[in-house]
C-alpha cells in the first residue's frame, strides 16, 4: 500500500495510509481487543467492533481527508467486512451491510482491491513474519477458504473490486494495482 501512495504523491495526490481496525485512538484500542489471542468473541460482537473502529475512521480521518482533496488508501474497509463477518462467520450479509452502511454514513470507496492468496502461502508469510499470530490468524484453513471464496464473490458482483494476484512477487502486486488505478485518472 505505501508504494501506491508513494505512485499517488509522484502524481501530485496527496495521500494518507490508514487500516482498519484502527487508524485512530480509539480504533486502535477496537483493535487490540479484536485482534488479542484468547478473547472470545461472538461473530456479531466481532462485526460490531469492527464497524464501531471503522465509524471512528470515518468520522475522524477519511471524510476530512476526502473533504480536503486528499487521497486516503485504508488497508481494509467495507468489503472485509463482508467477506470476514458474512462469508467466514456465518452472518447475514444483509446485517453486516447494514451495519457497515450505518458506521460508514454509506461512504463507498471508489475501489478496492483483493489481493488473492492461497492459504498455503497467506500461512507460510504469516507464520513466517511472526510467531505469535493474532486471535484472526488463527482461525482454521476453512474459515479463510469461505472468506476467500467471499471476496472472490463479491468480485464478480461489484466491479470496485479488483481481484490481484497475491502468488506474484511484491512488486508485480503493485503494478497491477497501479495500472487498475488508471481508471480513476481517465
Amino acid at each position: 500500500m505505501a508504494a501506491v501512495a508513494a505512485e499517488l504523491e509522484r502524481r501530485g495526490l496527496e495521500t494518507v495510509l490508514t487500516r482498519e481496525p484502527g487508524g485512530t485512538p480509539t480504533g486502535d484500542a477496537i483493535r487490540e481487543i479484536v485482534l488479542r489471542k484468547g478473547t472470545s468473541l461472538t461473530p456479531v460482537t466481532e462485526m460490531l467492533l469492527m464497524n464501531a473502529s471503522r465509524a471512528e475512521l470515518v468520522g475522524h480521518v477519511i471524510r476530512p481527508m476526502l473533504s480536503e482533496g486528499i487521497a486516503v488508501l485504508c488497508d481494509r474497509y467495507v468489503h472485509s467486512s463482508y467477506a470476514y463477518q458474512a462469508f467466514g462467520r456465518g452472518l447475514p450479509i444483509q446485517l453486516v451491510r447494514m451495519t457497515c452502511a450505518a458506521a460508514t454514513g454509506g461512504l463507498m470507496p471508489d475501489l478496492t482491491f483483493y489481493v488473492d492468496i492461497s492459504y498455503e502461502t497467506s500461512h507460510a508469510r504469516v507464520t513466517h513474519r511472526a510467531l505469535d499470530r493474532d486471535r484472526i490468524e488463527q482461525e482454521e484453513a476453512e474459515f479463510f477458504e469461505r472468506v476467500r471464496n467471499g471476496y472472490k464473490q463479491l468480485a464478480r458482483e461489484d466491479s470496485r473490486i479488483v481481484e490481484l494476484d497475491g502468488e506474484q512477487p511484491a512488486q508485480q502486486v503493485v503494478a497491477d494495482a497501479l495500472a487498475a488505478m488508471e481508471r480513476l485518472f481517465a
